[in-house]
């Protein structure tokens, strides 16, 4: 109930006030039965705004540390997510990977519409990244669609690190559904799973023009910010004079 209140009175009416997106390609998206939407992940707004403009409900798999914060502020986030019915995902391992998987499969399972961004993170630089396989897994042994669904002017509208958005145009964009059933059965062949992960990027990255790294977004953040952190520390070593 909470989500719909949500959707229909607190939430959604305000971030269609702000955003104002442009949404195309709606008619992809089935009105019944199980699909994945896998799309970019460019901001925080991206769990709210997607939700906003579908008919059907949508469950995402949101990262554990939505639901783990210290304090008032964590408490709140927390209850936020639970009662609008997104899953607690650990990052932390495989383990924590089959975990998600049948988190997401327990959600497809009910013909349920799943949410899930394959590159793992949001983009720190806007960029768009390699993707990780557990959505090939689910696909296959679920047996759905995946729809990919490009997120445009987020990144612009609500970057890392911003609280209040900027005002700037918003496109959300969903492409055609693909469909894996040629690949039946094959869910254990890694090669199997690359190969539609691969797909399922170039996807998205058709739909939002995005620049590709072929490169997992928390390693390229790391190394980023190893980068960054190196040349600050040679900085300051300079001679003043």
């Amino acid at each position: 109930m909470f989500y719909y209140v949500l959707k229909y009175v607190l939430l959604g009416p305000l971030l269609r006030l702000v955003f104002r997106p442009r949404i195309e390609g709606l008619e992809h998206v089935p009105d019944t039965g199980a699909a994945i939407i896998a799309g970019n992940h460019l901001s925080f707004s991206d769990h709210f705004l997607m939700p906003a403009v579908l008919k059907r409900r949508i469950t995402f798999l949101a990262k554990a540390e939505y639901f783990t914060g210290p304090g008032l502020k964590g408490r709140l986030t927390a209850a936020f997510f639970r009662s609008a019915g997104q899953i607690p995902v650990d990052r932390s391992g495989k383990e924590a990977g089959q975990a998600a998987i049948r988190e997401g499969l327990g959600v497809l399972s009910k013909d349920e519409l799943l949410g899930i961004y394959p590159e793992g993170t949001r983009s720190h630089d806007g960029r768009l990244y390699k993707g990780k396989v557990g959505v090939a897994v689910m696909a296959l042994r679920a047996g759905v669609p995946v729809i990919p669904c490009a997120m445009i002017g987020t990144f612009e509208a609500q970057p890392p690190g911003k609280v209040v958005p900027n005002l700037h145009p918003v496109v959300i964009r969903f492409g055609k559904p693909l469909d894996f059933s040629r690949y039946a059965g094959m869910e254990n062949e890694k090669a199997v799973l690359r190969a539609i992960t691969d797909e399922i990027m170039y996807a998205i990255l058709t739909l939002s023009e995005q620049e590709y790294v072929d490169k997992y977004a928390a390693v390229a953040k790391a190394e980023d910010t190893a980068a960054s952190s190196d040349k600050e520390r040679r900085f300051r070593k300079l001679p003043l004079s």
